[in-house]
């Protein structure tokens, strides 16, 4: 939650301005894809495969999202111990990764964010996708359950793209909730996930880490706020991985009370996280081993965030579906991570929760929980698809599929859902869900409940 001002302050009464303008109109494409995470990414390669033109906008400076610009250091299970689920473009995003040098060590998961930056650059490069960064969509223009536009900003200014479909895949859902589809964000009071701050770190002794017995940071976490190291005792340490030979890739401290679709929340998360670091730095060169010389080399240029706004699709998959291990007429793919559901304050109590829930709402060896497709299309939109961390979900599936695999494998079937539908010119509702699914098969997807044709 963002912070409120004091009560004795005297709140300034809203003002409002209005104001119209002539925008021109940049890009005409078949799909709009805002948003170049793994959902983004994975959605515009599969529908430009499909002879689709496709326009993607991306605010930050690179493709990827959380994996490169938040400096997320590795990628959650691709798999469920037995099937690789993440088929298709994940696949192949991971397989060019570590045919690049891409990933520390070679048989593990750890990013080396600027090779995963390169290859993302290079495939949509090759299949004819026009990308450009540093531009946000900021407005759609509806009529209708139709989008007929979005109002783009960038440096150059505000224009306007116009596509046929749109793909949100943002993150916090914004193209979806500017063109007025229904969401829902954090708890029944408003709690979040709380951010996490990334980080990269040189001079890590990796074979004295490993030596040491002490892991990647949380063994000796309660003796450290103990003995006062911490301003927040916040008990819950992801860790330090290894992204490369003496280098770390810090998911370490938690922004709690941060809020990603509020500027002025991000701001005070960002100066907090940078100051909180130095603490970090303190406990592990003075409390593990294989640490002691470790500097650190770069804060991510994005805050990780792991929770926002998740819009409200046809069907809401929940954690009942996860239990169950749910099968749909309408699965686009299957995904096993756990429920991994960060508590919104640094308390004892929270922690505790946490560390219950992510020991047993998991799957065993060959489980997994089905996707529809339902979950990615907006109640009131017809031609908007979602993907990726803001698809229809409850908080605590969302805490599971937000991770990078499981981005892309929505992603995925948005893009080639876009594609279907700029073919028969029908709504999202409307096409083929027997056609999608073999569609998605034939490009990689696991869907191992299909039924023959």
């Amino acid at each position: 939650m963002t912070q409120s001002r004091p009560s004795s302050t005297p709140r300034r009464p809203r003002q409002f301005i209005t104001w119209s303008r002539r925008l021109p109109v940049r890009r005409e494409v078949d799909v709009l894809i805002a948003g170049g995470g793994p959902a983004g990414v994975a959605a515009a390669l599969t529908a430009a495969r499909q002879g689709c033109s496709v326009g993607l906008v991306e605010a930050q400076n690179c493709l990827g999202g959380m994996g490169t610009a938040g400096l997320v250091p590795a990628f959650m299970r691709f798999t469920d111990g037995v099937n690789f689920l993440a088929g298709g473009v994940g696949q192949e995003i991971l397989e060019n990764l570590r045919r690049q040098d891409g990933i520390y060590p070679r048989d593990g998961l750890g990013i080396k964010a600027e090779v995963l930056k390169r290859v993302y650059d290079e495939l949509l490069t090759r299949d004819g996708v026009k990308f450009v960064f540093h531009t946000q969509a900021v407005d759609a223009i509806k009529k209708g359950g139709r989008v007929q536009a979005v109002v783009c900003a960038g440096k150059s200014g505000l224009y306007a793209a116009r596509a046929r479909v749109f793909v949100d895949g943002t993150g916090d859902g914004d193209l979806a909730a500017c063109a007025g589809a229904p969401y829902a964000k954090g708890d029944a009071h408003g709690n979040l996930m709380p951010g996490t701050l990334c980080s990269l770190w040189s001079n890590i002794n990796w074979t004295a880490v490993q030596k040491g017995g002490l892991g990647r940071g949380a063994k000796r976490i309660e003796e450290a706020i103990a003995d006062g190291v911490f301003a927040v005792p916040d008990r819950h340490l992801p860790g330090i991985w290894p992204v490369g030979r003496r280098q770390g890739g810090g998911n370490i401290g938690h922004a709690f009370g941060v809020d990603g679709t509020d500027e002025e929340s991000l701001t005070r998360a960002y100066i907090r996280g940078r100051r909180q670091l130095l603490e970090y730095e303190r406990y592990y060169k003075e409390y593990l081993k294989g640490f002691e010389r470790m500097e650190l080399t770069a804060t991510a240029p994005l805050m990780g965030i792991r929770e926002t706004r998740r819009i409200l699709g046809d069907y809401v998959l929940t954690l009942a579906d996860f239990k169950r291990r749910a099968v749909f007429a309408d699965e686009i793919g299957r995904y096993s991570y756990p429920v991994d559901m960060h508590a919104a304050r640094p308390d004892h109590k929270s922690f505790q929760k946490f560390s219950r829930e992510i020991q047993s709402l998991r799957l065993g060896p060959g489980e997994s929980y089905g996707i529809p497709y339902r979950i990615l299309t907006p109640r009131g939109l017809d031609n908007v698809l979602a993907a990726g961390r803001c698809v229809s979900t409850d908080r605590r599936m969302q805490s599971s599929l937000r991770v990078m695999p499981g981005c892309y494998i929505t992603g995925m079937a948005a893009g080639m859902a876009a594609a279907m539908m700029v073919e028969s010119g029908r709504d999202s509702r409307a096409i083929s869900i027997p056609d999608l699914q073999r569609r998605l098969q034939a490009a990689g997807a696991y869907l191992p409940n299909l039924r023959p044709a």
